[in-house]
């Protein structure tokens, strides 16, 4: 380590600074001393004037009273008495004036009395003369008294006069050494200003360099930084990749084995059809329903992932909706687990698809039976909570706020901490093969993130798990929606058509639409048919007595929302209801249906369509004119 040098510029700065304010210190002593001597000058000249006063008022009252005694005229009189009235108040001041010098007070105590005996002396003559008596006044007194007045007035002014001669020096003095003070620190500052330009100009080329060395430095690091960031974004790209890669594996993993079922099942229905084993053909229809349905259900949850399935949001009361799930769970999770529900009192409302709600605690449920094989409790519990600040600061997507919380806890094996964090990965399970395809938590993320909510797990190895849902606060109006529709009715239970009832299906896919005329009529609807929304709009002109529209919403020309609008203008009593398999900006915004729509997701079954038609149709709202963009 080399020596430490200290940095002599500022310390020469510093040690000037402070020279020119010891310098500015002291010629500001000076210039007080300086006034100070001006005012003792000026003192001493006052009191010279005092005494002068004196005397001229002394020899007033002379001359008037002389005048008076050889005139006998009251008009000498008045300079007496002007001067008689005078003299006290002067004296006073004298007094006062030389209060600060013993001697000149003692000379003032001694001249008081003299003018005072003078004073009366000329008021005795003038009584005297007044009174008739005109003998000549005693002349050699009063000269004895007014010259030992001349001579006490003659003293004290001396006495001031040497009083001002050494102030008048020490004045000139005090003049001198503040003009010199005053040079000394001009001369100072000059020097001072002239170090510190120079010591300015030599930081100003050390600031320059140090800046051109700290821009070189940036350039490096903004070079490195561009470097590692397009590395970052070619790792990012890969990963990018390998996800994708494992969710298509995942995707066709699964609908190939729904396929199967799928195929295998029909064509083996053909095979017996064709030799006429009709009984058995009914088990191989039922495998390929149910593989269908498996693949529904699984782009139904691909969909909740990646946040893009349609939610009907309604005024949900989760204790409502909990407890009237309570006997679904028992028959779902078996009689091997304890399951408990702890409803809190006071609930708060939240705005959620109940249906989709259900199916996620329903999920959560499955998921926490098949972590205790053993046997164990589940607990399924509802409350109000708070998100802070500080909370929402350290989870991403979460606002701060009031919410509605429903957690499901289990006592089973519980997660590692890297198993939790992967938890919500799409086709990412710990279960063994052909045991679950690794979606209900993805499908639970999608649908609480599409709903503006937050979910969090809690779990540690072997001491179980919590999953905590977090939906918002609902404020608004309207009554809270209970559980869902539950099981399915029994196929020949199905709500069938009304007298009369006319349903006009819109559908470009000439198969699907084959199905869903066939269907409909199944459940004894008068079904008329059109392949595109113009051939619709041609088919109401002709037949405007239509009860239903029931159309596809993505179709080429006109899709199914625009077709809904020019209904609505032309025909507002007919009821619409969308179905499609996917959509985005039709009749979803946000990840919400639109308000008032009544939708069908592709794949229905025939029970789905026939409960979904029912509702429509028996409800007394009619579709409105859409104001949203298409």
């Amino acid at each position: 380590m080399g020596e430490y040098r200290p940095n002599r510029p500022p310390i020469a700065l510093a040690a000037g600074f402070a020279l020119l304010f010891l310098f500015i210190l002291a010629t500001i002593v000076l210039n007080v001393r300086q006034q100070q001597a001006s005012a003792w000058v000026a003192h001493t000249l006052g009191v010279e004037g005092r005494l002068s006063a004196i005397q001229s008022l002394l020899q007033d009252a002379e001359s008037g009273q002389r005048g008076y005694l050889l005139t006998g005229s009251d008009a000498f009189l008045d300079r007496y008495s002007e001067a008689s009235r005078r003299l006290g108040p002067e004296l006073d001041a004298l007094e006062k004036a030389v209060g600060d010098n013993r001697v000149q007070v003692a000379a003032a105590r001694r001249l008081r009395p003299l003018v005072i005996g003078r004073m009366h002396r000329l008021e005795t003559n003038v009584a005297q003369y007044r009174a008739g008596r005109t003998e000549r006044p005693q002349l050699a007194v009063g000269k004895a008294m007014m010259d030992g007045i001349r001579a006490e007035i003659g003293t004290m002014r001396d006495e001031e006069e040497r009083l001002l001669g050494a102030r008048t020096r020490s004045l000139r003095q005090a003049s001198v050494l503040t003009l010199a003070g005053l040079i000394l620190s001009a001369f100072g500052a000059i020097l001072l200003g002239g170090f510190a330009f120079a010591s300015s100009r030599r930081q100003l080329r050390a600031a320059i360099e140090a800046r051109d060395a700290l821009a070189a430095a940036n350039d490096r690091l903004r070079a490195e930084s561009a470097s590692r960031q397009q590395a970052e974004d070619q790792m990012r790209q890969l990963q990018k990749m390998e996800a994708l890669g494992h969710l298509t594996g995942g995707i066709a993993h699964d609908f190939n084995n729904m396929l199967a079922v799928v195929v295998g099942s029909l064509d083996m229905a053909a095979r017996r059809l064709g030799r006429g084993e009709t009984e058995r053909t009914a088990a191989c229809i039922d495998n390929a329903l149910e593989g269908a349905q498996r693949a529904s259900q699984l782009t139904g949850r691909l969909l909740a992932f990646s946040r893009q399935q349609p939610l009907d949001p309604q005024p949900v009361d989760a204790n409502k909706l909990v407890g009237g799930m309570s006997e679904m769970l028992r028959r779902t999770i078996g009689e091997q687990l304890k399951v408990e529900t702890v409803l809190a009192g006071g609930l708060w409302r939240t705005h959620v698809d109940p249906s989709q709600l259900e199916n996620a605690i329903l999920n959560l449920c499955v998921n926490a039976r098949d972590a205790m094989p053993g046997g164990g409790r589940l607990t399924v519990e509802t409350a109000n909570a708070s998100l802070d600040d500080a909370y929402a600061a350290a989870h991403a997507e979460v606002a701060p706020g009031q919410y509605v919380l429903i957690s499901v806890t289990d006592t089973g094996i519980g997660m590692t901490p890297e198993v939790a964090d992967r938890a919500f990965d799409p086709f990412y399970t710990t279960k063994g093969v052909g045991q679950g395809t690794g979606l209900g938590l993805s499908q639970v993320f999608g649908f609480v993130k599409q709903s503006r909510g937050h979910v969090k797990i809690y779990s540690e190895s072997g001491q179980g798990t919590s999953v905590k849902i977090y939906l918002p606060r609902f404020f608004g109006e309207g009554d809270a929606a209970g559980p869902g529709p539950g099981a399915e009715a029994d196929g020949d239970a199905l709500p069938r058509a009304r007298e009369d009832e006319i349903v006009l299906v819109v559908e470009d896919e000439e198969r699907v639409r084959h199905v869903s005329v066939d269907a409909l009529r199944e459940l004894g609807y008068t079904v008329v048919q059109a392949s595109d929304a113009k051939q619709a709009l041609a088919v109401l002109a002709i037949q405007p007595r239509v009860d239903l529209l029931f159309t596809d919403v993505v179709m080429p020309g006109m899709n199914g929302r625009q077709l809904a609008d020019e209904v609505a203008r032309q025909w507002p009593k007919v009821r619409v209801l969308f179905t499609t398999g996917y959509t985005r900006n039709a009749i979803v915004h946000n990840g919400m249906l639109d308000p008032g729509v009544a939708f069908l997701p592709k794949p229905f079954t025939m029970e789905q369509l026939a409960l979904k038609v029912r509702q429509v149709l028996d409800k007394d709202v009619f579709p409105q004119i859409s104001s949203r963009s298409c």
